[in-house]
């Protein structure tokens, strides 16, 4: 490797510090005599790929582990953190990826599960309102959770933690889930947080913002700190790079047919809301061409896994509209049959959804491959078939194996994620529908389902994906388009569109006006 990592050492006395830390979970090791430093009044990256040890590494900061050896520091002096309570008293506070809040609950009733007992509503609110306005970041207490945009959740979460008065705030990939006018306010918060003299440990894949956010990043491989870089004089490359300790191939898109087929079509699809925290869907219209891939971008929560059940054919209820393959109208069938003419589908949870953790690989292949000859026939299992499939999805798709068909809950969640997509794009389906295809996973495993998109495409499939992430969204899509409220823009070309413009109508800035609410409300008469 060309970069040269060092180990960030200061002349001054870290605020916290972590020497030695090892973590085993039998016989895995997640981390392998780690040691770690942060400052008062810095913003610290912690970089790797998954299975690297991050999530270990601060749960241990946070109380929610406990190391098997090593020593933590705090201000010099040593210290054990038997819980979060703990923490929180020390002065560390966590913003988690995923959000611990109750729809049905207003902001201060929110927070105050979290408060020691004996505050009032009323005084919490107070507090509430007069910190989140130091920081730039007002929420109203009294709104509820459901009525609030992701980004004013994580506002939420961010109060919740600052009333605890934390000098240090690790944030586990706060920007998942946020427009780029979003993210941007988000670090707006940080850099005036580090300005009071806060510490802030910052976790995410995405490398822009980690070089635009951090000083520094300590950068975790295979369990072991494999030492500390100044980001600001990195490349994404370089920092991905020093995370999985090889090069990086390139993924781009190359550019579309002209005018080819229209292989999927989705016209004026209309889908009532189904309980108090769904979606209704309106006037959807979609045509996906052979050799491109269509992106669909937005916040989650704003229909993406109703349009998504719609698609696939998991839900045929009270909904209007027509969907087409290859001309054909294919709006009453189900998943199966969707599948015999020519799809294939990766849904967004592979856990329970994609795949069943508890059943082998062979046995996931058989899910979505039991009509292909030699996995079944004349009703009968052809086991060893289905485990010639399964070796076949892990070679073709590089899904590293602890043991020849293991259970899916042992591979990684990239690995896992991997087979899952090979499992589908192997059959090279005409059209693919996917949601979220590289979420949670790492760079590595997100390089490699990226170009397996782009080499579907290049065989004249048309693919279909929804995405959170936009730098997945401008990488690879040929058009896009942005769902917001259950309301579907214009698809522009990819090329003509900028993150700006993208994330505008993310917020619901320049939405499209329709007349769709009419058919929507005819829909669920």
């Amino acid at each position: 490797m060309s970069q040269t990592l060092n180990e960030g050492r200061s002349s001054t006395k870290p605020l916290f510090e972590a020497v030695g830390v090892t973590k085993s979970f039998g016989d895995f090791i997640a981390n392998d005599d780690v040691s770690f430093r942060i400052h008062a009044g810095e913003i610290h990256a912690l970089l790797g790929e998954n299975g690297a040890g991050k999530s270990t590494f601060v749960k241990i900061a946070y109380g929610l582990l406990q190391p098997d050896a090593g020593q933590l520091f705090w201000n010099g002096e040593p210290i054990s953190i038997p819980g979060p309570q703990q923490a929180r008293q020390r002065g560390i506070g966590m913003v988690f990826q995923h959000f611990s809040l109750f729809d049905a609950l207003t902001v201060a009733e929110n927070i105050q599960l979290a408060m020691p007992p004996g505050e009032t509503i009323a005084s919490l609110s107070d507090r509430i309102a007069s910190i989140s306005k130091e920081y730039g970041i007002e929420v109203d207490p009294a709104a509820r959770i459901h009525n609030l945009s992701v980004g004013q959740q994580q506002r939420v979460e961010i109060v919740r933690c600052l009333l605890q008065d934390p000098k240090l705030l690790i944030m586990d990939e706060p920007t998942s889930v946020l427009t780029p006018q979003e993210t941007e306010q988000l670090f707006e918060v940080l850099r005036r947080f580090a300005k009071n003299g806060l510490a802030v440990l910052f976790i995410s894949h995405k490398l822009d913002e980690i070089r635009a956010l951090t000083s520094r990043a300590t950068v975790l491989r295979r369990g072991q700190n494999v030492g500390s870089v100044n980001t600001k004089g990195q490349s994404n490359r370089q920092l991905a790079e020093l995370m999985i300790g090889t090069k990086v191939k390139d993924v781009a898109r190359q550019k579309a047919p002209a005018k080819s087929k229209i292989l999927f079509a989705v016209t004026k699809l209309n889908r009532p809301k189904q309980n108090a925290f769904s979606v209704t869907l309106r006037d959807i219209t979609i045509e996906a061409r052979a050799g491109e891939i269509f992106g669909i971008a937005g916040i989650a929560g704003n229909g993406q896994d109703e349009l998504m059940a719609a698609l696939t054919g998991e839900w045929l209820g009270n909904q209007s509209g027509v969907i087409t393959l290859d001309g054909g109208d294919i709006s009453s069938q189900g998943p199966a049959e969707r599948r015999l003419a020519g799809m294939g589908f990766i849904p967004e949870e592979r856990n329970g959804h994609a795949a069943v953790p508890s059943m082998s690989l062979a046995d996931n292949a058989l899910l979505t491959n039991h009509s292909l000859a030699g996995v079944v026939r004349g009703g009968v299992l052809d086991l060893a078939g289905m485990r010639a499939k399964a070796a076949a999805i892990a070679a073709a798709f590089d899904v590293r194996l602890p043991e020849p068909n293991p259970l899916a809950s042992s591979l990684s969640g990239g690995n896992l994620q991997k087979f899952v997509v090979g499992r589908e794009i192997i059959k090279v389906p005409r059209v693919l529908i996917v949601s979220q295809p590289t979420w949670g996973v790492d760079i590595g495993a997100a390089v490699f389902i990226r170009a397996a998109m782009l080499d579907l495409v290049a065989k004249g499939s048309a693919v279909v994906m929804i995405s959170q992430d936009l730098e997945e969204i401008f990488a690879i899509s040929h058009r896009i388009a942005v769902l917001h409220d259950g309301v579907l823009s214009t698809a522009e070309s990819a090329t003509k569109l900028t993150a700006e413009k993208v994330g505008l109508l993310m917020g619901g800035s320049d939405a499209p006006k329709d007349a769709a609410q009419g058919a929507v409300q005819g829909a669920s008469a």
